[in-house]
């Protein structure tokens, strides 16, 4: 009898239909924001105490994985087969940014906003007991604490009011010269303020903005987007910072310094 072949990840479950399921998308959302927390390579499914984007390789959870992968949300990096099991490793695409940010953003940042909220409702009485034993040591501490908490109250809803008045009008204007600056410069930061509002970690890697505007504008070359990348520097639409050469092809020089990530 003929050896069966390795079963591998992205097998798909049998009787899987592809309609939509409010479930399968919470899945899809979850496992997405997670690879974009923590940018690189992630396993597909999680295998016993080892982490994955997806808890088990059958039901809804492989139907959703399944859904990710077909939707150029999730793309395969690699495979390890061990025995008759082949293991998926993947990565976000800069296509999982919009979906989060369509699906999740504004309902994110207010559920964020919430437990704020909560936690400093439940923290003002310990908080004004020690500060009526120990005001001379604490007034310091408490402006300190007032100022970052005040600050963080108004990013969420600087945040809140974004991300409603998107979902009710859609994608949002970039106003000022610098959208004359480069054709594509409002797409750009468009996608710089939708990956920071999905979660992504870190500044935006330069391989990531270029691929993320070629799905607009497939005209559009490397020498291009260095001049343009560049150009929305020097007029401070956006920073370039150095960091890991992962792809130097993609860095640009400025000042004497090769360039790889941009961010707001």
């Amino acid at each position: 009898m003929d050896a069966l072949p390795p079963t591998s990840d992205m097998h798909a479950p049998g009787g899987f239909v592809s309609v939509p399921d409010p479930r399968r998308t919470e899945h899809v959302l979850d496992a997405l924001k997670t690879a974009l927390a923590a940018p690189g390579e992630h396993r597909l499914f999680r295998m016993g105490k080892l982490p994955g984007l997806f808890p088990a390789r059958a039901g809804l959870s492989a139907e959703a994985a399944l859904e990710a992968v077909r939707d150029g949300l999730l793309e395969t990096v690699r495979t390890e087969t061990k025995g008759k099991l082949v293991t998926e490793w993947v990565r976000a695409t800069p296509k999982a940014v919009g979906f989060v940010h369509e699906h999740d953003s504004p309902r994110s940042i207010l559920r964020e906003l919430k437990d704020v909220l909560q936690a400093t409702r439940t923290g003002v009485p310990e908080w004004m007991a020690d500060a009526k034993r120990e005001v001379a040591a604490l007034s310091a501490s408490f402006e300190v604490r007032a100022s970052a908490m005040l600050a963080r109250l108004d990013d969420l809803a600087k945040r809140c009011e974004a991300a409603l008045r998107r979902a009710e009008a859609g994608a949002p204007a970039v106003a000022g010269p610098v959208a004359h600056v480069v054709p594509w410069a409002t797409d750009a930061l468009e996608y710089l303020d939708r990956r920071g509002e999905s979660g992504a970690r870190g500044d935006c890697p330069l391989p990531e903005m270029f691929h993320a505007l070629r799905a607009r504008h497939p005209a559009l070359t490397l020498p291009a987007f260095h001049d343009g990348v560049t150009r929305l520097h020097d007029v401070r639409a956006v920073r370039l910072l150095p960091g890991e050469l992962v792809e130097p092809e993609y860095a640009v020089v400025v000042e004497g310094k090769l360039m790889s990530l941009v961010a707001r």
